[in-house]
């Protein structure tokens, strides 16, 4: 699946995370960004792939700013970015 425009989902608040999701020629490309990433920032870059690959999704830019969110949290975001960009 191609990413078909920018879209946008979540928030800055605390347990929360927010997506920016751009199309992209060359593969998936992830900018994370957390507080918490010595931690966990290989658990939020693995929910973060699974999610995009589960749906399909082959290139895309991701920019995923995080602020504590939990994995579910992630996938939400990351699911609801996706079907946004392809409306």
């Amino acid at each position: 699946m191609e990413i078909a425009k920018q879209a946008v989902c979540g928030t800055l608040q605390s347990n929360d995370c927010f997506i920016r999701l751009y199309p992209h020629d060359d593969g998936i490309d992830l900018d994370i960004k957390s507080s918490v990433m010595a931690q966990f920032g290989k658990q939020i870059e693995k929910v973060a792939r699974e999610t995009l690959a589960e749906m399909g999704v082959t290139s895309c830019r991701l920019f995923l700013e995080d602020k504590g969110a939990l994995d579910y949290t992630i996938r939400a975001r990351v699911e609801t970015a996706v079907k946004r960009a392809n409306e």
